[in-house]
């Protein structure tokens, strides 16, 4: 099944969270002068028009990257401040917001020339537009391929240092299993990596399935951070999203104490929100 289409949910409150984490593990990686790769299994696009037909019509951007956009408060934390910059960037620094960078264009514009990419995506209607959206880059490849198979078969990396980062559509509930069992087979090859999963919250049960498989691979190091807009409900809509990070950045689980609380203030200003950071497994 292919359904799926990032552009009608591109730069929502899910995007904002996994975006942000996403930036502060590669400034993390960065620290050091040695390249890293990074592996996007699900890229998307790259890149998404928000007044394209897909974004204007379920317009969850306005209650994501919107609120931040058009934020009146001027103390905004640093990593927050970079995070908006990296989005200005994209709108060519000027004040309207028009476009949104998925992942692969976060990571992209922050990769240093030692540092590599490799995006891979099987829609066929959205690879060719990935692929037309990265020629400019000299250090990122771009493939048509099932994510979860290059997990097998590009790690470890030359570089031995590196970041995964695992998001696919969970449009089958077999998502979650498959998630587990690439977190199983990357960490064999690849035990120091940094792997990043993002998940959404739409029935509980199928992420708290999820954190058990995780738990039983005996992993340890295993970071949860998740942001929750309203409470858990039966009804079908995703009422959180949340990003699971194994070897995390030692900074990373201070840095999102202290980022959420503001972050859940600006996103969900009608008070239903909440946030969690917590070790699914410690070191």
């Amino acid at each position: 099944m292919l359904s799926y289409r990032h552009s009608f949910h591109a730069g929502n409150h899910a995007d904002v969270l996994k975006h942000l984490v996403l930036m502060l593990i590669i400034e993390s990686l960065q620290q050091k002068e040695k390249g890293f790769y990074y592996l996007d299994t699900h890229a998307g696009v790259g890149r998404y028009r928000l007044f394209s037909e897909e974004a204007e019509k379920t317009a969850e951007f306005s209650e994501g990257i919107g609120r931040l956009w058009d934020n009146p408060k001027i103390n905004l934390s640093p990593e927050l401040q970079r995070y908006l910059k990296l989005i200005k960037s994209v709108n060519y620094g000027g004040n309207a917001l028009r476009y949104y960078a998925g992942s692969p264009l976060i990571a992209a514009m922050m990769l240093r020339p030692q540092d590599r990419a490799l995006l891979t995506e099987l829609h066929p209607a959205d690879f060719p537009l990935l692929r037309n959206n990265f020629k400019e880059f000299d250090n990122v490849v771009t493939k048509r391929d099932n994510g979860f198979q290059q997990i097998k078969a590009t790690l470890p990396p030359q570089e031995r240092r590196g970041l995964v980062l695992i998001d696919p559509p969970y449009e089958l509930k077999e998502d979650y299993d498959l998630v587990v069992e690439a977190i199983r087979e990357g960490y064999k090859r690849f035990a120091t990596g940094i792997y990043a999963i993002w998940y959404p919250v739409v029935l509980r049960q199928q992420t708290k399935r999820m954190i058990k498989g995780l738990e039983a691979t005996g992993i340890r190091k295993i970071l949860q951070v998740e942001l929750a807009v309203r409470p858990d409900t039966e009804q079908r809509g995703m009422t959180a999203s949340g990003m699971i990070v194994i070897n995390p950045p030692w900074q990373l689980e201070q840095q999102m104490k202290s980022i959420l609380p503001l972050l859940t203030e600006i996103l969900v200003p009608e008070g239903t929100g909440s946030w969690t950071v917590n070790w699914i497994t410690p070191e």
